[in-house]
């Protein structure tokens, strides 16, 4: 593409440049670039592309776009932006022909129920004829491919570039999970959403975002300055009102608004919910008549997720009937509340539940389940929020008959010093350490380093009638520690302890 066209609609502070120079591709990392490419120099959390020019034209780069140039002396092509994440949007949009414009988008928003949402409504979108693509959190997926996550959120390069592949292939629909990071880094910037979801607030991410406060202005940027450009009511809001930031973000909202929740002012909300180890039942109550559902999720909060997919459809104008079927055809998601299904005994689940709010629906979900102990496993990952370590230590203690306190993904932290300061909320709860004592099927806790040897040790110590609960990593297949990737995944470890231990009495 020329490159004056492919800057036509930006905000160019200085250009010095042939607008009649063939541009062959994008990078915004410098290690991407081929000759002929363009290169967008984007600042990071820990890198600035603009200390990577030079490697950038080393390795092709014909044109640079960045916020400054001081001291570049070079002669190659050079066009100068106010921003260079907001650029690096409209760049890729124009390059790949726009391709959201043949694409109904939907975005989802909150800390927690952004997967389990996505996947309710992949199916109802499914069971409605339509051919959806998601992205998200587990995987980027189209019927007949799925691509590797490595982010929730893409880079908007990325992000077009996997919107194009989708057009291309006949999606009608995609819905993207879009994080606070991605919002506040101007990632999804540009995109035409049809549908923008809010699913809750708790406390997370703090590391980035430092406040409650600037946490949720990042997540109301999909409901306010994300979309400027789009005629009115071309996008729906759909809002859970039963949140207590709900009702604060419906009057910030620029769009339209359709609430759920379960209280009676929601414009779709749910009585009559009926929840067991087999999933749940309801009735839903929209605007165009009721309809009951019938869904294989575990725990009554799902009903959340479900009440928000079923909104989202109502909005795209698709039939209660396909919801209803949409809803019941769903049987799970990787990673959340998922059981181990080679052996039952005892029951051991999975769940991705890695904030204090989430843990406590995800134990408070089993915890009317199960017949006998609730053991829960779990740490928190390095290198992210503190604060809210203690929070979750005290949400195990006062939900879990037996706690063992693990690793997550450490990171570049000191696994102890971390699992000490989730230690101190367990012992809040009135908790003793169990470590010296044999007799495991005391009220208590034990700490164990290891993820793996944590693992074991919760499935060899729970009788038939007891529930294993492995919280904080869910569908991930990897543990980081220090800066090392390394392959580990909860339900590989788990189906081992269960061979060796499995099916036997205590």
């Amino acid at each position: 593409m020329k490159l004056g066209k492919l800057i036509a609609d930006l905000n160019v502070l200085d250009f010095h440049a042939d607008p009649e120079m063939d541009i062959k591709g994008l990078a915004y990392n410098s290690l991407n670039v081929k000759p002929g490419f363009l290169f967008v120099a984007i600042k990071g959390n820990s890198q600035n592309g603009h200390n990577f020019m030079e490697d950038a034209i080393r390795n092709g780069a014909v044109a640079l776009v960045g916020e400054n140039f001081k001291d570049f002396n070079t002669q190659i092509a050079r066009i100068k932006v106010p921003d260079s994440r907001e650029a690096l949007s409209g760049i890729a949009a124009n390059f790949y022909d726009h391709p959201f414009n043949k694409i109904n988008l939907v975005g989802i928003t909150g800390t927690n129920g952004k997967t389990t949402t996505s996947y309710v409504l992949e199916s109802i979108l499914l069971a409605s004829g339509a051919v959806p693509g998601i992205i998200g959190t587990v995987n980027y997926r189209l019927p007949g491919l799925t691509l590797q996550a490595p982010v929730t959120t893409p880079e908007s390069l990325d992000l077009i570039q996997i919107l194009r592949i989708m057009a291309d292939k006949g999606v009608t629909h995609t819905v993207l999970e879009v994080s606070s990071h991605a919002l506040d880094q101007k990632r999804a910037n540009g995109c035409p959403f049809r549908v923008v979801i809010f699913t809750n607030l708790s406390r997370d991410h703090l590391d980035y975002h430092q406040s409650m406060e600037a946490y949720f202005k990042a997540k109301s940027l999909l409901f306010r300055d994300i979309s400027k450009k789009l005629p009115k009511n071309f996008t729906k809001a759909v809002i859970n009102l039963d949140d207590p930031k709900g009702k604060e973000l419906a009057g910030l909202s620029d769009f339209p608004a359709l609430t759920y929740g379960l209280g009676k002012n929601c414009d779709i909300r749910a009585d009559q919910i009926h929840a067991d180890k087999n999933g749940l039942t309801a009735c839903l109550k929209t605007p165009s008549g009721k309809l009951n559902v019938r869904s294989s999720l575990i725990g009554t909060y799902n009903i959340y997720n479900i009440l928000a997919a079923s909104a989202a459809a109502f909005c795209m104008d698709i039939d209660l009937k396909s919801i209803a079927k949409g809803i019941e055809n769903m049987k799970g998601v990787p990673g959340r509340l998922e059981l181990v299904k080679d052996r039952t005994i005892p029951t051991v689940l999975v769940d991705y539940a890695h904030t204090p709010d989430a843990l406590k629906k995800a134990l408070k979900a089993v915890k009317g389940i199960v017949a006998g102990k609730l053991i829960t496993v779990f740490g928190c990952g390095g290198d992210r929020d503190k604060g809210k370590r203690g929070k979750m230590g005290r949400v195990a203690g006062k939900s879990s008959d037996f706690v063992i306190v693990t690793s997550d993904n450490p990171r570049t932290e000191d696994p102890e010093a971390i699992i000490a300061q989730i230690e101190k909320g367990i012992k809040e709860c009135g908790l003793n350490n169990l470590a010296n004592n044999n007799n495991r099927r005391m009220h208590g806790y034990i700490i164990e380093t290891d993820r793996k040897k944590a693992i074991w040790k919760a499935i060899e110590m729970a009788g038939k009638s007891d529930l294993v609960m492995i919280a904080g990593k869910g569908h991930e297949d990897y543990q980081i520690v220090g800066k090392e990737k390394r392959h580990f995944d909860d339900r590989e470890v788990a189906i081992e302890a269960l061979n060796k231990f499995g099916i036997r009495d205590i």
